[in-house]
C-alpha cells in the first residue's frame, strides 16, 4: 500500500501557482504560536495568510488567553512577507465538552482527537467560503503526536462538505518541527506542555 506524501502534494501546488504567478488567499487554522511559527515562515512566501485562531477545547479560559495573545504577538514579531492577519475565533468551551461527551476516558490520539480536529476543521472550512480565501489549512501536522493522514482525511472530507479548499500538508516534514522549535527560543515562546483540553492536561498530570 503506498502512503500519500502530503508534503509532496502541497510542493505540487506551490509550484503551479508560481507558475501561474498565483498568491492565493489561505486562512491558516492555528493550535498555538509555537506550532505556527515555521509554518507562517515557510508559507508566506506563496499564499497571503490569514491566521484562524479557533480552539475551543483549550482549558482553562486563562490558558486560552494566553495562548492566543502569543499568537497575536508572533504575528507582530516575525517579519514575514504579505501581510499575515488575525482572525480570532469564538470562544465557546461549552461546544468541545459536548463533542466529547461519552469519550471523557479516550486516551490522547484517539477518537475523541479525531473529533476535535473535524469540529475545528469544519469551522475554519466555513470561515474560508464565508471570506472568500482560496484554500483552508491547519498547523496541527506539524506535531510528531499528530496524525498527519487522519487530519489531512478529515481536511479533505469537511472541505468537500462546504466547498472549500483544502491544502494538503504534513509540516512536520523538511525538519518542519525542529524549526518551530528553533523558533520558539528565538521569540522566546510559550510552550505549553499538554495539548489543550482538560483531559489532556489531567493525563500529563498523571504521567509526571
Amino acid at each position: 500500500m503506498t502512503v500519500r506524501n502530503y508534503q509532496k502534494d502541497l510542493e505540487k501546488l506551490i509550484e503551479k501557482n508560481m507558475q501561474e504567478e498565483k498568491m492565493p488567499k489561505l486562512l491558516l487554522h492555528s493550535c498555538c504560536a509555537p506550532c505556527s511559527s515555521y509554518v507562517m515562515e515557510y508559507l508566506s512566501k506563496y499564499f497571503q495568510i490569514t491566521i484562524y485562531y479557533f480552539n475551543p477545547n483549550i482549558f482553562p479560559p486563562e490558558e486560552y488567553e494566553k495562548r492566543v495573545r502569543e499568537q497575536e504577538n508572533l504575528i507582530h514579531k516575525m517579519n514575514l512577507p504579505g501581510n499575515v492577519k488575525l482572525l480570532e475565533g469564538e470562544y465557546k468551551p461549552e461546544e468541545f465538552f459536548q463533542m466529547a461527551k461519552g469519550l471523557e476516558k479516550e486516551p490522547e490520539g484517539g477518537e475523541r482527537c479525531f473529533l476535535c480536529y473535524e469540529m475545528r476543521l469544519r469551522k475554519t472550512a466555513q470561515e474560508a467560503v464565508r471570506g472568500g480565501y482560496d484554500y483552508f489549512a491547519t498547523t496541527l501536522s506539524i506535531s510528531p503526536l499528530k496524525n498527519a493522514g487522519k487530519l489531512n482525511e478529515i481536511g479533505e472530507k469537511v472541505g468537500k462538505e462546504w466547498g472549500a479548499l483544502w491544502l494538503p500538508s504534513d509540516f512536520k516534514k523538511k525538519n518542519g518541527y525542529k524549526r518551530s522549535v528553533e523558533l520558539s527560543k528565538e521569540y522566546h515562546l510559550y510552550r505549553q506542555d499538554y495539548c489543550g483540553c482538560v483531559y489532556s492536561k489531567a493525563e500529563r498530570t498523571k504521567n509526571l
